[in-house]
Order: structure tokens, then sequence, then C-alpha cells
């Protein structure tokens, strides 16, 4: 690694305490950067603006797309920032480099139809059917995100009030309504399924695995998958694809954005407009679809 990647690497991991995942990144978009230059008889001291451009532009030519691109230039403005606060550079030649557009992608939805079909795949006479169950109905219900739901603990539900406690990033904690649908399965699952999956009694976990820990969310994604090819649904399954049915179906009967916001725990209403776009874009499906004159 060339010596100003090493100095920038530790940089990234002693002072500002990265995450692994985060340094493993910034390393592989740099390296690759270091191998272009080094093709091209350039080192990173050196590189100028047209090297930063060429770089960029050889992304492009190998078939990645502008998002990849974009990374690949955040990596190149912390490097050059970095070493030009340490004096090894006068200019940081990322500057009057503009970051590629990244066109706006909707996000993936389920039909009430489908997600219908999804609900009704879990075997109910089995313990971790009866959780599956649960798991699915609550996790359409509130639009949590899969984190937030393997992390829940039975005391997090009001069921007389019909609300769930959800502890989202950072910590910050808030209430979203859960309907008589999902309320009652997580309690036939409380009352008949968990009893079958827990090893200890002091277990804090709702959602558990075979072995009678919490059920990790790589699991739960599993199952979605399993369960969303026996529905017979043609959309790749995720977590974020039933969290993103939720709130298109709510903003088509009408909620308002701001509540589906607070719901969601999207701290800026501007990641919750996106759905605007969606249900738009259905409006004008639908419209060209059933219109005799469309």
């Amino acid at each position: 690694m060339a010596t100003e990647l090493a100095a920038f690497v530790d940089y990234i991991r002693v002072e500002k305490g990265l995450a692994a995942n985060s340094i493993a990144s910034y390393q592989r978009d740099l390296e690759e950067f270091a191998r272009f230059l080094h093709r091209k008889g350039r080192a990173i001291a050196k590189a100028d603006r047209e090297d930063i451009r060429n770089f960029l532009a050889s992304l492009y030519h190998r078939g990645l797309g502008a998002k990849s691109a974009a990374r690949h230039l955040v990596s190149l403005r912390n490097l050059f920032r970095f070493l030009l606060k340490e004096g090894k550079l006068k200019t940081d030649p990322t500057a009057e480099i503009d970051a590629p557009k990244i066109g706006q992608s909707l996000p993936k939805y389920l039909t009430t139809s489908e997600v219908e079909a999804l609900l009704q795949q879990p075997d109910p006479s089995a313990p971790a059917g009866l959780r599956d169950k649960a798991m699915l109905e609550a996790l359409y219900a509130t639009g949590m995100r899969v984190s937030e739901l393997t992390d829940l603990r039975w005391e997090d539900f009001e069921v007389n009030l019909g609300v769930v406690r959800c502890r989202g990033k950072g910590s910050k904690e808030r209430l979203i309504p859960v309907g008589k649908s999902a309320l009652r399965a997580v309690e036939d699952y409380v009352q008949r399924g968990r009893p079958g999956l827990v090893k200890r009694k002091d277990s804090p976990h709702l959602f558990l695995n075979r072995q009678g820990g919490r059920l990790s969310r790589v699991g739960f994604w599993k199952l979605l998958k399993h369960y969303g090819r026996a529905a017979g649904i043609s959309t790749p399954l995720t977590p974020h694809v039933l969290r993103h049915s939720f709130a298109t179906h709510l903003l088509e009967r009408g909620a308002d954005l701001r509540s589906i916001q607070l719901m969601l725990g999207h701290s800026d209403i501007s990641t919750t407009q996106i759905y605007t776009h969606v249900v738009k874009d259905r409006l004008k499906q639908v419209y060209h679809e059933h219109h005799p004159r469309a």
C-alpha cells in the first residue's frame, strides 16, 4: 500500500474511529485508484484533476454506475483533504470535480394481494410458523426496520392501546400503531409458539431461533425470501420491500406524509417524500390501464 494510503487508513481507523466495514470500503476504492495511477506512471501525491476525471471515466467504461462512481469520488475527496491538511499537497485535485448525478430510483413494493398471499405462507401448527406469521404481520403493520423488529420484546407491545414501542437509529424510541391482525398474531405466538422455542426463561427477546437465541436479521431475511417464493411473488423480497409496502399502502389510502414519517422514524420528511412519487406512478399506471381514451 502506498505511503499516503497507509497514513490515511491509520487516520480513519485511529482518529476518526470508523467501523471496519467503512475502512475496508475506503481501502478498496483508494487502492483501485492507486493501481489506475500506477498504470499511467503517476503517483498519488502528483495526481491532478485530469487524473481524477480519467479515473471516474474508467469506472463508467467498466460498466459501473453513477452510485459507484460517486462513492469512489467521496473516498478520493477524503483522502486528498487529509493529505492537504497534513501538508503533503498544496491543492486538492477533487475540489472542482462535480459529483456524478444519481437518478432517483423508486422503491419496490408489493400489491395488497401479494401481501395477503405472503401472510398466508407460515404454518401455524408449528412454533416457528407462529413466530414467522407474527413477524410478517408485525413488519407489514408497523413498517419498522428489520433490526428494530428482531430487537423487540413482548413488553414493548401495549396491547390495550394498540401500539408498539420501537427503538430505532441512534437509540431513539417511537410509538407505532399496530393493527388487530398483527396483535392477534403476536399474542398467538407468545402463547402457543414462543414456549416451544424458548430455552432460557429469562431470554428477553420476543422472536427466537430454534436454539432459543434472538432470531438474527439474516435469519429473518432468509425466511422472508423462502415465503416470497412460496407465495409466487416475483419481486425480489427483502424486509425493506415490506417497509416500502407499508408506507405506500398508507399513502394510497389517504394517510398524511407527516404521520408516515413519524411511523417510519425518518428524521427528515424529504426521505419520506419518495413515496409520493411511488403513488403518482401508480395512479398513472391505473389511468393508462383503465381509462377508455388513455
